[in-house]
């Protein structure tokens, strides 16, 4: 099997180690890539993810007999059809489905029409008609541009200022998506579409916010763990029931059905698992402590996706935990310097640890730099989350930039169950 990943950064470069493992796989090429998966696979840096045409003659040049696309850009703008029309393999939604993450104004009336438990929510065009409802309403509420927005196009404050501020400058190029404040705690579910079916993955949770304690501006995700203590037997019971289940009849009712992965981010509250959002991929940093801890060959699973058989992979629950620590650039998530040297003074023998590149790229004299705001994942596996954390602080303090910065809270910092 030749495979092709598109993208460039840590999701993409766990995807690229998850595939190198597998027996099945006799090419592995990733589209740009990064300076990790370079070390594992073809790198193809002039092909952009969201031209399908470069895709195409890549898949031919390269012979490819499947594509794995990782974010949501080429998603959106419809590679998946493209490939689709040439009749070359590929795991990912097509542009109709895509829309489930492409607008949150289109999703959130999905989950209307499909009776899927979510926020109240208002969608607006209008600043004026914004304006007005926000000095009007008693409730807290949260703001969303409806569209892509790399996990940073969300605004939660108490701060009318802050809010309307945030609502003028979307409204100049898109639909505003107004949710009440719901209380609880955030896990990521993902689940593997084959068309007709699909399998429920381990619970993840993504730690948004900058700072430890869950404080300062939202991020693209500062580290994420695997599985959720706090995510029982009979919660994901409720969750599949509740949730997963709708989703998954409502996505074949309206011709939403694809081969590939969508994800759901969750609100537990105390009336139950509700929708925040939906995602048509893989997310990062939870594939970096997801994958892991699949104990299948990357090369059958993708296989099975493709050809409508996941009912029978085998599936055995996970028997370690994994913590996964970001290292960003300084600055991040706002502005951030690029090109910063990197030195990876990591010990041999740390089967315990892995270390997923994001942003990186090498230098004309192969030196690495850093190439973004999120660099590094550094991802601790374990007996339980507190070996696996510990495993991933004793080498995330070993990878040195210019200005690195990290949260020291991951995997410690843990949601209670109601």
């Amino acid at each position: 099997m030749r495979v092709l990943i598109l993208g460039n950064g840590a999701r993409e470069h766990a995807l690229t180690w998850k595939f190198s493992k597998s027996k099945r796989i006799s090419a592995l090429f990733v589209a740009p890539g990064n300076a990790g998966t370079g070390e594992i696979a073809t790198n193809l840096p002039d092909v952009r993810p969201t031209s399908a045409e470069e895709v195409i003659q890549a898949c031919r040049t390269q012979r490819v007999d499947l594509v794995f696309v990782g974010p949501e850009d080429p998603l959106a703008v419809g590679v998946v059809d493209a490939l689709q029309k040439e009749k070359i393999p590929v795991i990912g939604p097509s542009a109709k489905s895509a829309q489930l993450e492409a607008s949150k104004a289109f999703a959130k009336s999905f989950m209307m029409r499909n009776n899927v438990p979510t926020a109240e929510h208002w969608t607006f065009t209008s600043y004026p008609d914004l304006e007005r409802f926000l000095k009007s309403t008693t409730k807290r509420v949260v703001l969303k541009k409806s569209g892509l927005a790399a996990g940073k196009g969300v605004v939660e404050s108490g701060d009318l200022k802050e809010l309307l501020q945030f609502a003028r400058r979307t409204l100049q190029e898109d639909q505003l998506v107004v949710e009440e404040f719901l209380e609880g705690f955030e896990t990521s579910i993902f689940v593997l579409c084959d068309g007709s079916s699909y399998r429920i993955l381990p619970p993840c949770m993504d730690y948004k916010k900058a700072y430890d304690g869950n404080k300062g501006p939202n991020t693209g995700g500062m580290g994420s763990i695997c599985p959720v203590p706090s995510v029982t037997a009979s919660l994901m019971n409720r969750i599949q029931t509740e949730v997963v289940n709708p989703t998954m009849e409502g996505l074949g009712k309206e011709g939403l059905t694809y081969k590939g992965v969508l994800y759901l981010g969750l609100m537990i509250t105390k009336e139950g698992p509700k929708v925040l959002e939906y995602n048509v991929r893989f997310g990062d940093p939870e594939t970096q402590v997801l994958l892991p801890l699949l104990s299948n060959d990357m090369g059958n699973l993708a296989e099975a996706v493709v050809t409508g058989s996941l009912p029978q992979l085998p599936f055995d629950p996970p028997d370690k935990t994994a913590v996964g620590v970001v290292i960003a650039a300084p600055g991040y998530p706002g502005t951030y310097p690029k090109g910063l040297s990197v030195d990876l003074d990591i010990p041999k023998g740390t089967d315990c640890t892995l270390i997923f590149h994001a942003a990186t790229q090498r230098d004309t004299k192969g030196n690495l730099q850093t190439n973004g705001g999120r660099c590094f994942t550094v991802v601790g596996l374990g007996k339980d989350i507190f070996e696996a954390s510990a495993k991933a602080y004793e080498i995330v303090p070993r990878v040195r930039f210019e200005g690195a910065w990290y949260r020291k809270d991951i995997g410690k910092l843990l949601p209670h169950p109601f």
